[in-house]
């Protein structure tokens, strides 16, 4: 249970960063800031709690998810305040792409652990829909707070990547224990993501 927390820990942080600091390129002030880290760190493990049945959902119940987000949030802001030419830094843009792909990952694997953990793991369709819905909402309703379309519908494959690591880990957690397996779906779904982003693989698109 330790490793599962600390795994959830890692991808809180990831998307509170890409979060974060999406709302700095926005211009938005310190609260607005929190808020996109807080939304797009929680939002996936809210709407997943809600569809269980898990009332109220667990951000609610375990503060130490909205608090890690919330710090990740202000740590990630302050270079912003104090250093202007922040923005144009050449890596900012990689570091929220790798932020996003980490927690896509790794929140891709714990929407699926949880689906398993309620007693639903034999239903493969909600296990697979689930883990994609916690891997990619919080990315959703950031980028409708930032006033973007979001990455879901725009970005080299991103459901799809979160689909293939969903399926690795669901398939291993029959052979291998959980928290291997949670790594491996996860590692599944960056390792989709980085060659998709760097080969541009993308689906159809209408023009």
């Amino acid at each position: 249970m330790f490793l599962i927390l600390l795994l959830e820990l890692i991808g809180t942080v990831a998307f509170a960063i890409s979060g974060a600091i999406i709302g700095i390129r926005k211009n938005m002030d310190m609260l607005g800031v929190c808020i996109m880290g807080l939304t797009t760190a929680c939002g996936g493990g809210i709407f997943r709690d809600l569809l269980l049945g898990q009332i109220p959902p667990s951000m609610f119940t375990s503060p130490i998810y909205p608090l890690t987000a919330l710090i990740t949030s202000i740590i990630t802001f302050i270079p912003a305040v104090r250093h202007s030419h922040f923005l144009q830094v050449h890596h900012l843009e990689t570091t929220v792409f790798l932020a996003d792909a980490v927690g896509l990952g790794v929140f891709t694997s714990v929407g699926v652990n949880a689906v398993q953990a309620a007693g639903y793991g034999s239903n493969v369709f909600f296990a697979l829909t689930l883990g994609v819905i916690t891997g990619v909402f919080g990315g959703v309703v950031r980028d409708v707070l930032a006033g973007d379309r979001p990455y879901i519908f725009i970005k080299h494959i991103y459901a799809c990547a979160s689909l293939a690591g969903a399926v690795v880990y669901y398939l291993s957690s029959y052979v291998f224990p959980v928290f291997p397996s949670m790594l491996l779906g996860a590692f599944v779904t960056l390792i989709i993501r980085v060659l998709a982003a760097h080969f541009h693989w993308s689906l159809p698109k209408a023009r």
